[in-house]
C-alpha cells in the first residue's frame, strides 16, 4: 500500500511545499511579531498605561465621569479599573465613527484624576494600535476579507504538509534510505535537516494549525457550528433579570465592590447597562495561567450579584478552546510561551528555507547548471488500486468539507496540473506528427 501512496504524496508534499510555503512563511513571520506586542505596547504606551503610585484613588464614578467629559458625544461601554497604584483606568466608550469592532479609549489617572490621552482599543484583550495593526497583518495582511484568505490557506495547509512530510520521513528511515542523524552532504544533508527539524517542530505546527483555523473564514465557521452542536460553547452569564427599581443604579463602585466579594480579583471589564433595567457584567481579564476567567451579572438597582459563570465550570471543550487561542497568542505562560512560539517559528522559517534550497538542488541540470526543480512524474493517482482510490477520495473529500479553503485549493491544483497535462500531450502529439 505504501509503495502505491509514496509516489502520490510526494507529488502533493513537493507542490504544496513549494506553493503553499509563501503563505506559511508570511504568517509565520507576522505571527512572529505579534507575539512580542505585549512588551512593545508596554514600551510605546507607557504614558497611557502607567501612572505615579499613590495610596488614595477617586471614586470609579467620578472617573467615568472625567472620561465623559472628554468625549460628551460618546457613550461608555465599559471600564477596566485600575489593578495595581501604578495603573491607569481604561474608560471605553462607543463612538459612531468606529465600525470596525474598535473602541475609543479615554486613559485616566486613578489619583490624580487627569485625562492621559485617548487612543482606541481593540477586542477583550483591549489591543491598542500597534498591536491591533500586527494583529490584522498576520490575520489578513490589512487586505479585510480577501486577505483572510491567506492565512486560512496557511493554516489549512501547514498541517496536511507537516504529516505528509512525517510519513515520508519515516518511511525513508524505516526503508533504510537513510539514517536518523547521519550528516550526509549536498541535497541529503538539506533533505535530513529539513525532515528533522520538522519532526521535532511537528506537535507545534499541528497546534498552530488547528488554533488558527478557529479563527478562519470558513474552516472557523464549521468549528463554531460543531461547538454549538456539541455544547461546548463558552457560557455567558445571564443578563435577563431586570431591576425592580427601574433608574435606580448603584453605580459602578457598588458593583466593583460586588464582583470583588464574589471572587472576581485581578483585572476585570465592568460593563455598562444598555437601559435602565438591565444588569452590570463584570468580567476577568486574566489570561496567564491559572486562568480566571470568571463573569458575574450584578444587579444595577440593589448592587447584588444576581449570576455567576466560573470557568472552572465551563465545558472542557470550551476550557481547551480558550487555552488554545491563548497560548497561540503567547498569553497562556507569559514570556515562556512567547520564547516556546518564538523557537517554533524560527524552526518553521528554517524549515522552508530548507525546502526550497532541496528544490532548487533537484533541479541541477548536467554542468553543473541550477534551477528550479523538476517536480514529481504524474500518474499516481490513476496507479493506485481501486480501493486506494476511493479512500483516498473520500479523505481529501472530508478535508475540504472541514477546510473549504484548502479543498478549493486542491481542486484548483488538480484542475490546473490536468491543464498542462492535456497541453502538453497536444504539443507533444503534435510535434510527433510534424516530424
Amino acid at each position: 500500500m505504501w509503495t502505491q501512496l509514496r509516489p502520490l504524496l510526494l507529488r502533493l508534499h513537493f507542490y504544496a511545499g513549494v506553493l503553499v510555503a509563501p503563505f506559511v512563511l508570511v504568517a509565520a513571520v507576522s505571527g512572529l511579531l505579534y507575539v512580542w506586542t505585549p512588551q512593545l505596547e508596554q514600551a510605546l504606551y507607557a504614558d497611557l498605561l502607567r501612572v505615579p503610585a499613590a495610596e488614595e484613588s477617586l471614586p470609579l464614578a467620578e472617573q467615568v465621569r472625567i472620561a465623559r467629559a472628554e468625549l460628551p458625544d460618546a457613550r461608555v461601554h465599559s471600564v477596566r479599573p485600575a489593578t495595581t497604584p501604578e495603573d491607569s483606568t481604561w474608560v471605553l466608550m462607543d463612538l459612531a465613527r468606529n465600525g470596525t469592532g474598535a473602541r475609543t479609549t479615554v486613559f485616566v489617572d486613578p489619583h490624580a484624576g487627569e485625562v492621559l490621552g485617548v487612543s482606541e482599543s481593540y477586542g477583550t484583550s483591549g489591543a491598542l494600535p500597534v498591536r491591533t495593526w500586527t494583529d490584522l497583518l498576520h490575520r489578513e495582511l490589512h487586505l479585510g476579507g480577501v486577505g483572510r484568505l491567506y492565512s486560512e490557506l496557511a493554516a489549512s495547509w501547514l498541517g496536511v504538509v507537516a504529516l505528509g512530510g512525517l510519513a515520508l520521513w519515516v518511511a525513508r528511515v524505516r526503508s533504510g534510505r537513510t539514517r536518523p542523524g547521519r550528516v550526509g552532504s549536498g541535497r541529503s544533508r538539506s533533505v535530513s535537516a529539513h525532515a528533522l527539524t520538522g519532526t521535532w517542530i511537528l506537535v507545534g505546527l499541528l497546534f498552530l494549525s488547528a488554533t488558527g483555523l478557529t479563527w478562519s473564514q470558513y474552516a472557523g465557521a464549521n468549528v463554531s457550528d460543531l461547538r454549538e452542536r456539541m455544547a461546548w460553547t463558552t457560557p455567558a452569564v445571564s443578563t435577563q433579570t431586570v431591576s425592580e427599581s427601574p433608574g435606580v443604579d448603584v453605580g459602578p463602585d457598588a458593583v466593583l465592590a460586588s464582583a470583588r466579594s464574589a471572587g472576581l480579583d485581578g483585572r476585570v471589564t465592568v460593563d455598562l447597562p444598555a437601559d435602565h433595567t438591565s444588569p452590570y457584567v463584570v468580567t476577568q481579564l486574566e489570561r496567564s495561567w491559572p486562568t480566571r476567567a470568571d463573569s458575574v451579572a450584578v444587579a444595577q438597582d440593589t448592587g447584588e450579584v444576581v449570576d455567576v459563570v466560573r470557568f472552572e465550570d465551563h465545558p472542557l471543550m470550551a476550557k481547551l478552546s480558550r487555552w488554545g487561542v491563548d497560548a497561540h497568542m503567547g498569553l497562556l505562560f507569559g514570556v515562556p510561551n512567547q520564547l516556546v512560539l518564538t523557537a517554533l517559528c524560527g524552526g518553521l522559517l528554517w524549515v522552508i528555507v530548507l525546502g526550497y534550497r532541496m528544490w532548487w538542488r533537484r533541479g541541477s541540470r548536467p554542468g553543473g547548471v541550477r534551477g528550479p526543480g523538476r517536480p514529481y512524474p504524474r500518474g499516481s493517482f490513476p496507479a493506485l488500486s481501486w480501493p486506494l482510490r476511493a479512500a483516498v477520495a473520500v479523505v481529501c473529500a472530508a478535508l475540504g468539507a472541514a477546510l473549504p479553503v484548502l479543498g478549493v485549493s486542491l481542486a484548483a491544483f488538480l484542475v490546473v496540473d490536468a491543464l498542462v497535462a492535456l497541453v502538453r500531450g497536444r504539443l507533444g502529439s503534435g510535434g510527433s506528427r510534424v516530424r
